[in-house]
C-alpha cells in the first residue's frame, strides 16, 4: 500500500506500508492491503505504521480525515 500523510505545513510521510492503524473519531481501525473504500475523521493521536522494511513509525496528529482506497491512503492532518 501507499501512505501519504500531510499536514498545512508539510508532507510528513510518503511511502510504501505494510500495515497502518489509525486514530478514529469513533475508535482506532487498522488498514490492511486489500482494505475496502472507506473515508474516516481521525482524533488527536498517533498513527502506527509498519513500513516496507517491517520498521514501526507513529506519527502524532491533532486530528483530521483519511481516505483509502485502491491500496492508496491519504491523510489530511492538523
Amino acid at each position: 500500500m501507499h501512505l501519504e500523510i500531510i499536514t498545512p505545513e508539510k508532507s510528513i510521510f510518503k511511502g510504501k506500508i505494510d500495515s497502518a492503524i489509525f486514530p478514529g473519531t469513533e475508535g482506532s481501525f487498522g488498514v490492511l492491503p486489500n482494505h475496502s473504500p472507506i473515508i474516516s475523521t481521525l482524533k488527536k493521536g498517533d498513527i502506527s505504521v509498519i513500513d516496507e522494511n517491517k520498521k514501526s513509525n507513529l506519527f502524532a496528529i491533532n486530528g483530521g480525515v483519511v481516505e483509502v482506497s485502491n491500496n492508496k491512503i491519504i491523510v489530511l492532518a492538523e
